[in-house]
């Protein structure tokens, strides 16, 4: 069995739990390291039992209680290596120990207890970001945020997913007459930015087969979004998608934003 929850999911910070009966990890820290250790109480799991923390950027959303539990731990820390050199060259999460860090390649795979991981390279405006497909047995889930847009490429490495935590960051009426300066409307909108409602619906319409159980909606703007507006947003984009499946053919989630969300098993 494979498990997949979101600890906290938002533009203000997150945390996503991926793991076996035996085997635990983190995708990102980016909220208070006690925030973490809640969550993982909340999953009767200790922080301490995490086998490594996986890192997709190094945007302070993701990092930001990095410094804290690497510290307290001793956490093996995964990230490409333009990853490691943002995190190092961040004043907010402290000093970390350098020999805490593994680097990784993109489009490479590797093993993490009975967990195999597969990072994928996205487009965002970081130094090296990545998503991550993560593999046991023959039960497959991917964690996909932080992404302006998506190719055949990516589409085809998380085909026969089981289950998927991806982006729906914004609504673009909401962006477009929202309080933001321009030039972040344009970060946000642009290539190297967010998946907006629309765009993950249609996302989600590449990957779905006869077995795909799960998706959860996650990295909800706070400002330029809503729950109930992601959700049938991207309802609305599987129904009317090329394909033969609708949005009724399995369950759609949006994870929480500061809160534990429900725990998906494959």
């Amino acid at each position: 069995m494979l498990e997949l929850c979101s600890i906290a999911s938002g533009s203000s910070g997150n945390c996503i739990y991926v793991g076996t009966d035996n085997n635990h990890i983190l995708v990102d820290a980016g909220i208070s390291g006690k925030k973490i250790e809640n969550g993982l109480n909340g999953l009767d799991i200790k922080t301490s039992e995490i086998k490594g923390v996986l890192i997709t950027h190094e945007h302070l959303d993701h990092i930001g209680g990095l410094g804290v539990i690497s510290r307290r731990y001793g956490l093996p820390i995964y990230a490409t290596q333009g990853t490691v050199n943002g995190i190092l060259n961040s004043k907010s999460v402290g000093k970390i120990d350098e020999s805490l860090f593994r680097i990784i390649k993109p489009d490479t795979d590797f093993e993490i207890g009975d967990i195999k991981v597969h990072a994928l390279p996205i487009s965002h405006d970081a130094a090296e970001p990545v998503a991550y497909r993560f593999s046991h047995g023959d039960k497959k889930v991917a964690v996909v945020t932080d992404l302006g847009t998506y190719d055949e490429k990516l589409v085809e490495a998380l085909q026969n997913l089981d289950a998927l935590l991806l982006e729906a960051n914004h609504d673009i009426n909401m962006l477009q007459v929202g309080k933001y300066p321009y030039v972040l409307k344009q970060r946000i909108l642009g290539d190297k930015g967010h998946l907006s409602n629309e765009r993950s619906g249609q996302f989600l319409g590449h990957l779905l087969h006869d077995k795909f159980q799960t998706v959860m909606l996650g990295h909800l703007s706070k400002d330029n979004n809503l729950e109930e507006l992601a959700y049938e947003t991207v309802r609305l984009e599987v129904t009317l998608g090329d394909h033969k499946y609708k949005a009724d053919d399995f369950p759609i989630k949006v994870a929480k934003r500061d809160e534990l969300s429900e725990r998906i098993c494959v």
